[in-house]
């Protein structure tokens, strides 16, 4: 009878777990059937069903109970049906996206190759995310077939080539970390050291240019090392998310395990057919792992490394650094979570895509800390110095504000952006992103302005707030100046810059009768990875082609002294035998006609007056 009873209460309990009592069989449809099947249950039926439910609760209070005494085993209650994910358009877009519930286990760090796929949640909450609920079929090829792989040109070996438009600003923001370790770092690379060391600011370190001379274990060993640099920056450190591909071939075999040939076959095999239009085709294909040795990290990233050769890379890549940091930390670091990381209508990646890949965080802005514009609104941007920077041709039109802590990171590596593009900018030696003492005196008079400035890098604040600039950095200016300064109710930077310039060193100003203070000359190499037509400066010959191909191209920089305009009018070279100055000070009078392009006026924001000059064609940042 025990044996009888307990048999029923299983029965109960498998009852209780299905959402609804099951239908019984039936021998016709159920549109035929059921009309009056509602109407035609006999009493019999109504208490058998009775009988089971009250079944199915005692089996249930005795679960319950069992678990709490901590007694005898049990079978686990089942998970939940995931919710069918909602379309991103349901959504109404004054209504800010809810965290989702944290999965039990998720993207908790194990540190083993047990992975796990999005849950429909996930992949909905991802894909909105990314790509917002109108994204075109073009824009999501772009992202789907843009793979990270070195250039297979020797002048530009060194670089990433890209293919599609869209995925610059992830493709750029790898290659800047890249330059890291393959100038700064080569032979921890040629001895494939575990670990790098991070020492900035107490020696001078000098690369070379000479990039068809590196091997491609070098290149490999510096591109994973960044990419892991990246995804443990985007998990505070602590964790690093690596999302990759599930896909199976005919053989039933794992992606990234298929052996019967080369990796890069196998999976151009498997990717075959393979597209990505919708939240559910993302939680087919992805697997995500997590881990917290950075060791480990770099293991796992050289296994699945063809995976993020090929043309899911760039993709998989920008997806293992959002899920580092967590989709709800994404949307917490963002002034506008409702906007698409990926802008409409050509693809592009946003700011908040390069500042995650850059500090860590998806923060809109490029200016310092935080600004509070009332009513309990903070607009965010960059909270420490990074490791590379980011300079922008928007701010030389002045449409915003790129930070110190963007503008002067620990390596002389920018990622460059314009209005629809993203390159790099470097510099060999370390010594470029040294302050002379004039420009470390701007850097303490700007710093002091800024943090009074509250138009988001507009460059101008109020009366109280320039008094206190006064006191901060003792600039001890006339009472007829400050009025003049003070006329208008606000103080514009270039008018205050204007009046230090003319104000005596011994005032707090910065003066310079010699004419010679803030002379700099150095060189610069910037990257375009986007295969353009390439003559650089040369005819074609007949009808052979031009060469499809990266750019990279030297400038010669010079950055001449900081005259008042007085000062500058008056000067002229000096001809005479007697003249003590350097060769880099001669060389700075007489320089080269100055050449223009929309690249020097994004370097003129970060040195001031700079003046450049290159061979071949100017240099491209579209």
């Amino acid at each position: 009878m025990a044996d009888q009873e307990e048999e029923d209460l299983k029965m109960a309990l498998r009852l209780s777990m299905q959402p609804s009592p099951p239908e019984p069989k039936r021998s016709k449809p159920r549109d035929a059937a059921g009309a009056g099947a509602a109407s035609s249950s006999s009493p019999a039926e109504d208490g058998r069903r009775l009988q089971r439910e009250l079944m199915a609760a005692a089996a249930e209070k005795r679960m319950i109970a069992a678990r709490g005494a901590g007694g005898a085993s049990s079978s686990p209650a089942p998970s939940p049906l995931p919710a069918p994910c909602p379309s991103p358009a349901s959504t109404p877009n004054n209504e800010k996206s809810k965290p989702l519930p944290r999965r039990e286990g998720g993207f908790g760090v194990d540190d083993g190759r047990t992975g796990r796929g999005l849950s429909s949640e996930e992949a909905c909450q991802l894909f909105s995310m990314v790509f917002g609920s109108d994204v075109s079929k073009g824009i999501l090829a772009q992202w789907s077939n843009q793979g990270i792989r070195f250039s297979p040109d020797p002048e530009t070996s060194m670089g990433l080539v890209q293919h599609e438009g869209g995925p610059c600003g992830v493709l750029a923001a790898v290659q800047a970390f890249v330059l890291k370790y393959l100038l700064f770092f080569p032979d921890d690379l040629r001895k494939g050291a575990s670990t790098i060391s991070s020492i900035h600011g107490t020696k001078a370190f000098q690369g070379s240019d000479n990039f068809a001379s590196l091997t491609d274990s070098e290149k490999l060993r510096a591109l994973i090392r960044s990419m892991s640099e990246i995804l443990f920056h985007c998990g505070s450190n602590k964790r690093a998310v690596i999302a990759t591909l599930s896909v199976t071939g005919n053989t039933g075999k794992e992606l990234e395990g298929a052996a019967d040939g080369p990796k890069d076959e196998s999976i151009i095999k498997a990717l075959e057919g393979l597209s990505i239009e919708s939240a559910s085709d993302l939680q087919k294909i992805l697997r995500v792992e997590s881990y917290s040795v950075q060791a480990t990290v770099f293991q796992r990233l050289e296994a699945t490394l063809p995976v993020f050769q090929s043309r899911m890379g760039a993709l998989l890549f920008l997806i293992s650094a959002l899920l580092s940091r967590g989709l709800d930390a994404v949307q917490a670091d963002r002034d506008d979570p409702n906007l698409p990381l990926v802008t409409a209508p050509f693809g592009h990646a946003s700011q908040e895509i390069v500042n995650l890949l850059l500090c860590g965080q998806a923060v809109p802005n490029v200016f310092d800390g935080r600004i509070d514009v009332g009513g309990g609104m903070l607009l965010k941007g960059v909270s420490t110095i990074v490791e590379v920077g980011f300079l922008t041709l928007l701010e030389s039109l002045n449409f915003c504000k790129v930070g110190h802590h963007l503008k002067c990171p620990n390596w002389p590596i920018w990622v460059v952006g314009s209005e629809s593009h993203y390159t790099v900018l470097f510099a060999l030696d370390t010594v470029v992103q040294e302050e002379n003492e004039l420009e470390e005196r701007e850097s303490q008079i700007r710093k002091a302005f800024d943090a009074q400035d509250q138009s988001g890098g507009g460059g101008f604040i109020g009366v109280e707030g320039f008094h206190q600039v006064l006191r901060e950095t003792d600039i001890r200016l006339t009472p007829e100046k400050v009025d003049q300064l003070c006329s208008s109710g606000f103080i514009v930077w270039s008018e205050f810059w204007q009046a230090i310039l003319d104000l005596d060193s011994s005032m707090g100003g910065l003066k310079d009768s010699s004419g010679l203070m803030g002379k700099k000359v150095f060189d610069l190499y910037h990257f375009n990875g986007i295969a353009k037509s390439d003559l650089n400066g040369q005819l074609n010959s007949g009808s052979e082609a031009p060469v499809q191909r990266p750019r990279l191209t030297k400038l010669r920089v010079s950055v001449p002294p900081r005259w008042t305009p007085e000062e500058f009018m008056a000067a002229a070279p000096s001809g005479s035998g007697g003249d003590q100055s350097s060769a880099s000070d001669a060389e700075v009078a007489r320089q080269e006609p100055p050449q223009h392009a929309p690249l020097v006026d994004c370097i003129r924001t970060r040195w001031p007056r700079a003046v450049c000059n290159w061979v071949g064609d100017p240099p491209s940042i579209v």
